[in-house]
């Protein structure tokens, strides 16, 4: 019995070999296994990681977009802007008054301004403006001349305000019970027939120039410019120039001049033989404690002017009301023919109407 049980647990050395060969193959294959699994789940955790870096980076890369629809308004640039000035805000709040209709505080605004800055010309100019919306042109009158008188001559600002003063503000015809409207106001440099210049002679120039003068209220000249048509001889003795001075009376009324009003030639001989144009020097003085004339009188108080002929004004009674210079006509005859007429402001025009004649005054 003992032997056949030791011949049966001997094994063959074959056996061992085999069995060491399927071993090896089994470790093989689950080792082949696991690496393949632990990789492919190692790919899908990278795959995802990727796919969310993008999911997560899309809105910042789009973020910038706005930024691009309003690029003035940076924080840097928040930052770096200078804040207005005092002036300038009171300049643009003013003009945001007068834009909602609210000239009493457009004014203020203005004036205030002009506390800090009298001779600032934007500001200036902006009041002007604010006036003539408020159809109070005297006032306006009075800014643009303070505007002229300090810009520099070849300045925009003095152009503007020169050509305001000229022109003035067109007003909206009048219709008399029956009638035709009036004629609208007339602009510079334009005879009543809406002529640049008669056929014989016309205006070339009227300059305005005031002379500080601690003794007098107003001390002015004009420098008028008279001139022959080309081709025309001129007669002197049939030439008549009338130069009238206004006043407006407590910032409403608009009258003749009661000041000293004098006139006199700065070319020689004045006859258009030699010279053209030939210029006429008329000047308003009016004293702090001088008389007026009466209002009898007020109708010759223009300089009425002929070649070779010197004028002045005269004085009469007193005038009440408190009277500084406003502007005036200049109208041009010959032989009692009417040729040009000037006025600053050109509103004058409408008030005192030319007449065809001046005979007929």
């Amino acid at each position: 019995m003992r032997t056949l049980l030791s011949r049966a647990i001997q094994i063959d050395p074959s056996f061992h070999a085999a069995l060491g060969v399927i071993v090896i193959l089994a470790i093989a294959e689950v080792f082949f296994a696991t690496s393949y699994y632990v990789g492919r789940a190692r790919a899908n955790r990278v795959s995802a990681q990727a796919v969310t870096a993008t999911v997560a980076r899309a809105p910042a890369a789009s973020a910038p977009a706005p930024a691009a629809a309003h690029p003035s308004v940076s924080p840097a640039a928040a930052v770096t802007s200078p804040a207005l000035s005092v002036v300038d805000q009171l300049l643009r709040d003013g003009k945001e008054f007068r834009e909602r209709g609210d000239t009493t505080n457009a004014l203020a605004r203005f004036q205030e301004a002009l506390d800090s800055e009298p001779d600032n010309t934007g500001v200036l100019q902006e009041m002007a403006q604010t006036y003539e919306s408020m159809q109070i042109f005297d006032r306006a009158n009075d800014v643009w001349r303070r505007i002229k008188q300090i810009s520099p001559s070849d300045s925009a600002t003095y152009a503007l305000a020169d050509r305001r003063l000229k022109v003035g503000v067109p007003a909206p015809p009048t219709v008399e019970p029956g009638g035709a409207p009036a004629e609208a106001d007339v602009p510079a440099r334009k005879d009543v027939g809406g002529n640049a210049d008669g056929p014989i002679m016309g205006i070339s120039d009227v300059k305005t120039k005031e002379t500080p003068d601690p003794e007098t209220e107003t001390n002015l000249a004009l420098e008028i410019g008279i001139k022959k048509q080309p081709g025309t001889v001129i007669d002197h003795n049939k030439v008549k120039i009338l130069v009238f001075l206004y006043d407006v009376v407590n910032d409403k009324d608009i009258k003749l001049t009661d000041a000293d009003v004098s006139n006199e030639w700065l070319t020689s001989k004045h006859d258009w033989s030699d010279t053209n144009p030939e210029v006429l020097l008329v000047r308003y003085v009016r004293a702090k404690t001088g008389g007026a004339l009466s209002e009898s009188s007020l109708s010759e108080a223009a300089a009425k002017v002929r070649p070779g002929q010197k004028g002045r004004g005269s004085k009469g009674s007193a005038d009440i009301g408190q009277r500084k210079y406003l502007g005036y006509i200049v109208r041009v005859y010959y032989d009692d023919d009417l040729q040009a007429v000037q006025a600053e402001p050109s509103r004058l025009l409408q008030q005192f109407p030319a007449l065809k004649s001046p005979s007929a005054r």
